[in-house]
């Protein structure tokens, strides 16, 4: 079964409040097996555009990931997010080939 992927690219305006939501996904991201890939580093954008902040966040299944993301515990993390973040966000199935 191929994993599945969330690819987030972010900007933040307002770290300290940001520091809310990442306290506050942490229960639902290991209640549905997530592991942080990339959390921030160092990067170029060679073509198209980019946020300042990048996270790729493995899950054992595509269902898991989505799962996460619709759970209630997540859309709660979301909403602490939403009115400091400015995000793009993909929920992918990986290539299991």
């Amino acid at each position: 079964m191929a994993k599945g992927y969330w690819i987030g690219s972010v900007e933040v305006d307002d770290l300290e409040a940001y520091q809310k939501y990442i306290a506050a996904n942490a229960a639902p991201l290991a209640e549905y097996g997530a592991k942080f890939l990339i959390r921030g580093g160092q990067y170029i954008n060679p073509e198209g555009s980019a946020r300042t902040r990048n996270v790729v966040i493995e899950f054992p299944s595509y269902d898991a990931a989505v799962a996460c993301y619709e759970s209630d515990a997540y859309q709660k993390a979301k909403a602490l997010r939403v009115p400091v973040s400015v995000n793009n966000m993909v929920i992918i199935e990986g290539y299991d080939g």
